[in-house]
């Protein structure tokens, strides 16, 4: 049985799923929703450093790569904050992630490397833009490849 042709959609769903996920927990910390932020039933302090623009990251950047729209720049930006989330907050307490509470954002920050990397797949608004004629593609163009020239009014 062929298993790649199964690649693209499940790569596709994976993306969508964890940037559901990352939205989550961005409207628990600046809304108060599900349980609010680190389950206290609240949302933070609006502009309370670092948490507050966390979340904020979390929402932004989780529901830019759920539709798979500005995927790379979001996806790096959400690794970088899981990143720091991880070595600031988390690492000063102990030296591996199961220890200092820090597993999640330590998965988090290299799945949305990982996304960054390879894109948003085929099932995504980025896919739907550069598909469209007469838009230009230059991320996604090969060395020496002609790329199609936007349309003129």
């Amino acid at each position: 049985m062929d298993t790649h042709r199964f690649a693209a959609p499940v790569w596709s769903v994976f993306r969508i799923v964890i940037g559901l996920l990352f939205s989550l927990h961005g409207a628990a910390t600046v809304f108060g929703l599900f349980g609010g932020a680190q389950g206290s039933g609240k949302a933070v302090e609006v502009g309370l450093w670092p948490n507050w623009y966390a979340g904020l990251i979390q929402i932004t950047c989780g529901l830019l790569v759920m539709i798979g729209l500005f995927t790379r720049p979001a996806a790096v930006l959400a690794s970088g904050s899981m990143a720091y989330a991880y070595f600031v907050v988390h690492q000063p307490d102990a030296l591996m992630p199961i220890q200092n509470g820090g597993v999640a954002p330590a998965l988090y920050a290299w799945t949305f490397l990982v996304i960054a990397v390879l894109g948003a797949g085929p099932w995504s608004l980025d896919a739907l833009i550069r598909r469209r004629p007469g838009v230009l593609a230059t991320t996604d163009a090969k060395v020496g490849e002609k790329v199609a020239e936007p349309a003129t009014a």
